[in-house]
């Protein structure tokens, strides 16, 4: 489920940049780029360009060489680019409308971070494997796609898979010759959410496959958009845009639609099992549901019952975790037969130079303001003394004190106090510095002006460079991208966590995955970016922050490994996944949780991040049979009645009913009690080529005690079995251990290391204070 805040839309892709300066003579010529105060315009001019124009024709040119006009732009920026002479420009800043300049960026063409970032190579390891995911469908449920998107051209595509059953339903604004062979497949399923009495709005939505909001479109991208040379965010670095199995075909499945009624976007229970069901029967291999319903026992919840269907015909399901972290318990899409994805940050940080004065001190914030804007020498404000004013309270300022002025607002350990827009707009503010904690800071939703958020230590520089400065002053440079920050990844604040409420037995989330600004199709129909004057920019690609986003990249990844493993059961992919993940992260440490800095648990990041490559080759997996998921319901306590909803079968026993699935990952529940023993039974699949042998290597904290029998497994060859038993004490009144939280105990790992060889399989083992609810 993604979150919406504009502040976070950003490009994914980047422009490493270095500038060249050279000495300043007269005749010596540069490229720059000319930010302009549109309203600056004179009367006598229709359009910016020609005004643009017409001030470069003034420019005296004293060694017979003119401007030469590069290109003027409308949407990304105010302004032009143009080559000058050092005189030209001396002379274009003193004109009216002149804003700022800034010489031209060089630098080196970068691909979609995320597939980097997760290891992916066009010339080795799982893409080309799985042939880019080629011949794989996904089927995506969401709202909607935007068909005429650069990431779903078809270009150089094989012909449709003649399995495929599906097709490209006519609606509004949207026929069969918006599908290719990339978007195969287009179906909305509204039917629910008429009959509640919630109509599709006519205004902000399209009751047909289209996509009003955005979403579906950066999920469906995420997943298996094309490559797309050239995207880019309003100016900010130039790149190539890819999903992460960039040669699968896509499915839309609208199921999320907007209502006037509810103010929001909504699915019913009824429309998505229909969706569900409808891509089962168009023949889909990978589901990616990026939405999800208040957790209830698994026969009430849509998504758990449709997923199930989809997983005896043999159809990977992936689910967003929700966006309700940091807090524990937040879990949603807990079935077992779900894989369940977590959001995590990328190594890469967009924002701003800061610079005081004449260069006495330069800092770097996060900003994400749509503008490639250089602000400079502007007038510093700090209301020093008043803490409302400090923190930026609106209502305490006054306009004389910080019109055109950027303010500074201390906002370290304290919550925002923004007050309404319609206060801030008549403030005339020019923008504003926040300094909040450890920089992570989130503005106002709809704070539209230049604003850039740095760190407490950062926070204080500037801070103590005002007290101490008459007329104080700041010069901003906006659009930085910045590649190879550390540590990365860090679980995302939002990122909901576990244990999971009904089913606490299974650790939940399962993985961690790219879910923080990621760069994606977005929908061109409507403002989306705000900027200054209750402006919106419009744009083909967005970053959106969300488990909504990680989601899709596990589906992308899934296709992959269906792809390259065709023999492999859904329950073997996420085994796979999540066996082969990182939890150490490029700085070598433990996965940090980004909310309070400090190492994440199995309950923020299930197994891991995300390692397609690893993942490709396990050497063994976990798997699980439709048998093995009823046992584990009629643990659950469930009737006949309510397994049968959820499985579409009466034909079971409950005979070996067990709440030890062969899962993956290992969870002990502390009921009221710090100690305790638990044993879990496993089996491990061979899935190399070879015979081989593994040994059992455990981390265990102080106050965990765990055993393995046989602690050696030896398997004679592809497909053979090895079982074991572990064996989990935990005491945590022992040695001064105590629960780390509320609903945490504490964590290690079992590792089987292949000997003589090279794989290595790695499980969480987790104890948790839960009480599963009663179905």
């Amino acid at each position: 489920m993604g979150q919406f805040n504009p502040y976070k839309f950003l490009l994914i892709i980047f422009l490493l940049f270095s500038i060249a300066k050279s000495p300043s003579a007269g005749n010596e010529r540069r490229t720059y780029i000319i930010h302009m105060d549109k309203s600056a315009m004179p009367a006598p001019f229709s359009t910016h360009h020609d005004w643009y124009m017409s001030t470069l024709s003034s420019l005296s040119s004293p060694y017979g060489i003119s401007p030469v006009h590069l290109y003027s732009y409308k949407y990304v920026m105010d302004g032009f680019s143009a080559v000058l002479s050092q005189t030209h420009l001396d002379q274009l800043e003193k004109l009216p409308g002149h804003v700022s300049t800034f010489p031209e960026s060089y630098g080196h063409l970068h691909t979609t971070h995320t597939p980097k970032f997760l290891g992916l190579n066009k010339h080795s390891g799982l893409w080309p494997a799985g042939k880019f995911g080629d011949d794989i469908i996904i089927g995506v449920l969401d709202t909607g796609i935007w068909p005429e998107s650069e990431s779903f051209n078809d270009r150089n595509m094989p012909p449709v898979p003649e399995r495929w059953r599906g097709t490209c339903e006519t609606g509004t604004e949207f026929n069969t010759s918006h599908c290719n062979k990339k978007l195969i497949g287009a179906r909305k399923f509204s039917q629910g959410m008429k009959q509640y009495r919630l109509n599709v709005s006519n205004t902000d939505d399209y009751d047909s496959p289209r996509d009003y909001m955005g979403h579906g479109t950066h999920t469906s991208s995420t997943a298996a958009g094309s490559r797309v040379q050239n995207a880019d965010y309003f100016g900010y670095a130039e790149g190539t845009a890819t999903g992460i199995a960039p040669s699968a075909r896509i499915a839309m499945y609208k199921v999320l639609f907007y209502s006037e009624d509810s103010d929001a976007y909504d699915a019913a229970a009824t429309d998505v099992l229909a969706g569900m069901d409808q891509a089962i029967e168009d023949g889909v291999d990978i589901m990616s549901l990026s939405l999800g319903f208040i957790e209830t026992p698994f026969f009430e919840n849509p998504i758990a019952i449709g997923a199930f269907a989809a997983l005896k015909k043999g159809i990977f399901v992936t689910c967003s975790a929700g966006n309700a972290g940091p807090h524990g318990y937040t879990m949603l899409n807990g079935a077992p037969w779900l894989t369940t994805v977590g959001a995590g940050t990328v190594d890469r940080e967009l924002g701003a130079h800061v610079t005081l004065g004449e260069g006495d001190i330069t800092v770097t914030g996060i900003s994400m303001y749509p503008e490639n804007l250089f602000v400079s020498r502007i007038p510093l404000y700090f209301g020093h003394g008043n803490r409302s004013k400090e923190l930026c309270d609106w209502n305490s300022l006054d306009s004389q004190d910080v019109a055109g002025k950027f303010v500074f607002c201390d906002y370290d350990n304290e919550s925002s106090v923004f007050q309404s827009e319609t206060d801030m707009y008549g403030l005339d503010i020019a923008g504003a510095i926040f300094s909040s904690g450890d920089g992570e800071f989130q503005s106002p939703f709809d704070f539209n002006l230049p604003f850039v958020t740095v760190d407490t230590k950062d926070g204080d520089l500037v801070k103590n460079y005002i007290l101490n400065t008459t007329n104080a002053t700041v010069s901003v440079k906006f659009g930085i991208t910045t590649l190879g920050t550390k540590p990365a990844p860090k679980v995302a604040y939002f990122s909901s966590r576990g244990p999971d409420r009904r089913s606490p037995w299974i650790l939940k989330p399962d993985i961690l995955a790219p879910g923080y600004l990621i760069l994606a199709a977005w929908v061109p129909n409507r403002g989306f970016a705000p900027i200054r004057d209750d402006d919106y920019l419009l744009t083909d690609y967005a970053l959106v922050s969300g488990t909504s986003m990680s989601c899709p990249h596990t589906a992308g990844v899934a296709a992959l490994l269906k792809a390259t493993h065709r023999d492999w059961s859904s329950a073997a992919i996420r085994s796979a996944v999540m066996t082969t993940a990182d939890v150490t992260d490029n700085a070598n440490g433990r996965i940090i949780d980004m909310t309070t800095a400090v190492a994440g648990t199995p309950l923020d990041f299930g197994a891991g991040h995300l390692n397609p490559n690893k993942a490709m080759d396990p050497g063994l997996v976990y798997d699980i049979e439709v048998e093995d998921y009823i046992n584990y319901l009629c643990a659950l306590n469930y009737t006949s009645q309510q397994i049968q909803i959820i499985t579409g079968t009466s034909n079971f026993s409950c005979k070996y009913a067990s709440l030890d699935l062969n899962y993956p990952s290992f969870i002990v529940i502390l009921n009221k009690t710090n100690s305790t023993t638990s044993t879990f039974r496993r089996v491990l699949l061979n899935v190399a080529d070879t015979a081989s042998i593994y040994n059992a290597v455990v981390e265990a904290p102080p106050g965990m005690k765990v055993v393995v029998q046989p602690s050696t497994v030896n398997f004679p060859g592809k497909y053979t079995k090895a079982e074991f038993n572990l064996t989990v004490e935990i005491n945590l009144e022992v040695d001064s251990v105590a629960p780390q939280s509320d609903y945490f105990g504490n964590y290690g790992f079992l590792s089987w290391n292949e000997a003589n060889g090279t794989h290595v399989i790695r499980s969480p083992i987790v104890s948790a204070i839960a009480s599963a609810k009663n179905p």
